[in-house]
């Protein structure tokens, strides 16, 4: 099991500390807003809202693509954040829609935007990938760079 101590980075004790204490606060501010929020509400400019949440997955689709294919790894990054406004634009779908068949396109795309969200996070964790350039360097110093077959 790693501790803290065990930790590198840019990741110090403190840090996480803070962000543990992030998580205990929001729990009594998540019930707060449970008991006073109102059950609906009027919005202005909901188109704009949404489209600019599509606008921004869409964004971090093309970054993330961009970004995969120089091999450059922030495309590890902009497929972690891309995951993530993936899931909240389905889940603000699906929660907002009325029922019916606005509720069946809402979960429609949901799984979509699930999928999306899901080859997101497996690139985000997958091993960065080399560039040409790195792979011509390192092929130049007689470096390979495939990963070793298992011993037997």
């Amino acid at each position: 099991m790693r501790t803290l101590k065990t930790i590198k980075g840019p990741l110090k004790k403190w840090k996480l500390i803070l962000l543990g204490t992030g998580a205990v606060l929001l729990v009594p501010w998540m019930v707060v807003l449970a008991l006073t929020l109102p059950g609906s509400t009027e919005v202005r400019h909901w188109s704009l809202a949404w489209i600019g949440l599509d606008v921004l997955m869409a964004t971090g689709c093309a970054a993330t693509a961009l970004l995969g294919l120089r091999a450059d790894p922030r495309a590890r990054l902009t497929a972690a954040a891309t995951a993530a406004t993936a899931v909240l634009d389905a889940w603000f779908d699906v929660t907002t829609s009325r029922s019916g068949g606005d509720l069946v396109m809402a979960l429609g795309c949901a799984v979509v935007e699930t999928a999306l969200a899901g080859a997101c996070v497996a690139m985000a964790l997958s091993e960065p990938q080399k560039s040409a350039a790195q792979q011509k360097s390192a092929a130049h110093k007689g470096v390979t760079t495939t990963k070793p077959s298992p011993a037997p």
